[in-house]
């Protein structure tokens, strides 16, 4: 075991994972000579018994054991340090932190059992943590650390730490936490596995999460794949592969990011997640030169009703502006323009306010004018600048200037128009002197 430790210490990145991960299992073996499939039936630690792995900063024990009443007192009207933790763990896990910490700062004051100080530095750090004091509540879980390294819970407080580290922001700190944890895990005891393979699995969604967080796509792409092979039922498997379709998406795997999104849709058809899905489809279907299929995920998006389980229609109401709009633009720089039009026409309608409506008709009016279009154009114009009156004086510098520019391009297909009537008329009476020079210069002398 010792030079198994030392192999996984010295590991990093992917590899390590999956090597740490399969070690926990090994020693697990090695010591009970049990099979993985057995775990489901052990006992985890007293300390840490219904723990929610998939959760941040979850409890670790069952609601408490002395009946309180509604002021907070234990009935059995006693100072029992026992009853007072109870106390403190039932207001951390009603949300009321600011109640609970005195209790626990009370019973780290006073003189009692250190089993009771474990529990109650322990739960200090999650209240603390809540009260969103993450110095100090990383404060606190470092001094657990030092006064019980060989404590069960060792593991789930290196996977606190760096939740912390992650929600300040210091990723690289973070990392180094979860790793920690995966280690950890190695000096598992026969009646704690179950346990620690939950743990080990939130420690891999968390560091799938970070690498996502700090950019490094190709390594969460990695993560997030693994992940979904896992059945456990506790894993939010829309977001990791939703994750999934937007790492590849940028890494460049378009292939795959395709297959992914497509089946996210299958799977997940009211997620708030598929117009964005959709999206990065489009983008990786453009990339593989599908144009026809990219323009149909755009379509689609544009034209889906918000989804079914109430989800924020101004999020939704986002992506579809954006994904419409980007594909938009794309195709008509790229010279699509009857394409481009029909994403233009679609986008007209996700907004009748003049902020929305205005850039989408100048768009609109310019497309008309590459499809030499002209008295559609001048439709489109008008009917932008009829939007002026409902914009009045709230309008914004930048629609002033839309509607500046649209009147300078109706006044510009007039002159066109003219200076076209006027080329022709020219054009017919060179044509028609040339005929007549002509017949003058072959009537016989």
């Amino acid at each position: 075991r010792k030079k198994l430790w030392e192999i996984g210490g010295y590991a990093r990145g992917l590899p390590a994972l999956c090597l740490l991960e399969a070690l926990v299992t090994f020693a697990h073996a090695q010591t009970t000579g049990e099979s993985q499939s057995d775990w489901s039936s052990l006992t985890p630690p007293p300390s840490v018994v219904d723990t929610n792995s998939f959760q941040s900063d979850v409890t670790f024990s069952n609601a408490p054991t002395a009946e309180v009443t509604p002021t907070g007192t234990a009935i059995s009207g006693t100072n029992d340090p026992n009853a007072e933790l109870a106390m403190a763990e039932y207001y951390k896990k009603t949300m009321q932190p600011e109640k609970a910490e005195p209790i626990l700062i009370s019973l780290l004051a006073g003189d009692i059992p250190e089993p009771i100080q474990k529990n109650a530095l322990f739960e200090l750090g999650a209240v603390v943590r809540a009260e969103n004091d993450l110095p100090r509540a990383q404060n606190i879980y470092a001094q657990f650390l030092n006064r019980w390294s060989d404590d069960p819970r060792a593991p789930e407080v290196f996977l606190r730490q760096g939740e912390i580290f992650q929600q300040m922001g210091l990723t690289d700190m973070a990392l180094t936490k979860f790793y920690s944890v995966m280690a950890a895990s190695l000096s598992i005891k026969n009646d704690q596995y179950g346990y620690y393979q939950k743990l080990v699995l939130q420690t891999q969604v968390e560091i799938a999460e970070t690498q996502y967080l700090m950019g490094h796509y190709v390594d969460a792409a990695d993560f997030y794949s693994r992940l979904l092979q896992n059945p456990d039922q506790g894993l939010n498997r829309p977001q990791i592969q939703f994750r999934l379709v937007r790492s590849l998406t940028i890494i460049g795997h378009h292939t795959e990011a395709v297959s992914q999104g497509q089946d996210f849709l299958t799977r997940y058809p009211d997620a708030e997640e598929v117009p964005e899905v959709r999206y990065y489809m489009a983008q990786s279907l453009k990339a593989l030169g599908q144009d026809d299929e990219a323009l149909k995920q755009v379509l689609l998006c544009l034209q889906q009703q918000k989804a079914k389980n109430g989800s924020d229609p101004s999020v939704w109401l986002y992506w579809q502006q954006r994904v419409g709009n980007e594909l938009a633009n794309q195709l008509y720089h790229e010279g699509d323009y009857v394409h481009a039009l029909e994403i233009y026409v679609d986008l007209a309608q996700l907004d009748s306010t003049p902020s929305w409506q205005v850039p989408v008709y100048y768009q609109m009016g310019l497309t008309y004018e590459k499809l030499s279009q002209p008295e559609k154009a001048t439709d489109t114009y008008n009917k932008l600048l009829a939007c002026e009156t409902a914009a009045g004086t709230n309008a914004t510098p930048g629609l002033s200037a839309v509607f500046d520019m649209a009147r300078w391009r109706i006044n510009f297909l007039k002159w066109q128009q003219n200076a076209e009537t006027v080329d022709h008329k020219l054009t017919a009476t060179t044509k028609a002197a040339e005929v007549s020079s002509n017949s003058i210069s072959n009537t016989p002398q």
